[in-house]
């Protein structure tokens, strides 16, 4: 049996990892949003050491009813392996311990950083940013195309549960709390049988394991601005699948605060720098198009969806969005300077 980690065991654990001298006081608090793992970051009294320890459990900490193999942690910690051996600048956290019989992940701190989503809401300047994890998803993509890679990334449950989220849920019949206005919305679209179908054919192609190894969730609140520059966290989702997932998702959330502001060209330098790093290191790998249309769903998902951000609360924000990310999903554009257009 797993054994839980807790805030009163956690000195114990560490010790045995060889990450702490017996008699060591530490401090603990939860670390992140904490959705899907229990987390927390440990800082070392009398000393300035610090990390961050992460647990995956079979019930998700943000949300106990849903099930899923705590395996998840297994591929975060592949994940991290690869990508930090192919990219060049330090984008992914360094991993100081795994232990893979209790499903646990030591990681570097990296302190109060600010989140990129933090960032954006601010209207921030953060176009090399995204220039990083551009050149980021490239090389990862580039050097993943392996077909026999696939069997180390079984992270079927995740992928599953993510996808459903993203492409099914939202474009059928549900309670998500929306305002009457956006619900009206919903309702329409629902009823939309050609959306539908754009968005069953993009999730057929999500769940298909060829293509590359994607992180599998690379949205803003999901990056970490440090004075070393960003890091892309949370990679429990990772899969091999269709790259243009990961750079769409990233699109996504470079417009969807630029569109609920009303100022859509705000994102296009954010949307160029990530699109032409990457295909300095990904050339040919996907389309702009494909790209855009990923985009478009991720946008719908965070508005009309579950896991909706605070960027659309007000209804004229949300609406605003929607429309933009129904351009998107039915007529994806070739080129990023055609989404402002």
């Amino acid at each position: 049996m797993q054994r839980r980690l807790t805030e009163e065991n956690l000195a114990v654990y560490l010790q045995e990892l060889g990450l702490l001298r017996p008699g060591a006081r530490l401090d603990v608090e939860p670390a992140g949003d904490g959705n899907i793992n229990w987390v927390r970051r440990v800082r070392v009294r009398g000393t300035d050491r610090s990390f961050v320890v992460k647990q995956a459990r079979p019930a998700l900490e943000r949300f106990p009813e849903y099930q899923v193999p705590t395996e998840r942690i297994v591929f975060e910690a592949r994940w991290c392996e690869i990508a930090r051996g192919l990219v060049p600048e330090p984008v992914c956290p360094e991993v100081l311990r795994f232990d893979p019989a209790e499903r646990v992940l030591v990681l570097e701190d990296l302190g109060r950083a600010e989140r990129l989503d933090a960032a954006l809401a601010r209207g921030a300047d953060v176009a090399a940013c995204f220039a990083s994890l551009g050149r980021c998803l490239g090389a990862v993509h580039a050097a993943t195309t392996d077909p026999a890679l696939a069997a180390r990334f079984e992270n079927d449950a995740m992928r599953r549960l993510h996808g459903d989220h993203i492409f099914r849920l939202p474009l059928r019949a549900n309670d998500f709390p929306l305002s009457p206005r956006l619900r009206r919305r919903a309702e329409e679209l629902w009823r939309d049988a050609e959306l539908v179908r754009i968005a069953d054919a993009a999730h057929a192609r999500y769940l298909e394991p060829r293509g590359a190894l994607v992180h599998g969730d690379v949205q803003a609140g999901n990056v970490l601005l440090t004075a070393s520059g960003p890091k892309l966290l949370d990679a429990e989702i990772a899969h091999v699948g269709d790259p243009a997932f990961d750079v769409g998702t990233l699109v996504a959330h470079a417009l969807l605060p630029a569109v609920a502001r009303g100022s859509d060209a705000r994102a296009l330098p954010l949307v160029e720098a990530a699109w032409s790093a990457y295909r300095e290191h990904a050339p040919g790998s996907v389309s702009f198009a494909e790209v855009a249309r990923h985009a478009g769903l991720e946008m719908l998902r965070r508005t009309i969806g579950a896991a909706r951000v605070a960027a659309v609360t007000e209804d004229a924000a949300g609406l605003a969005v929607v429309d933009a990310a129904l351009r998107l999903a039915r007529t994806p554009p070739e080129r990023p300077t055609q989404l402002v257009a």
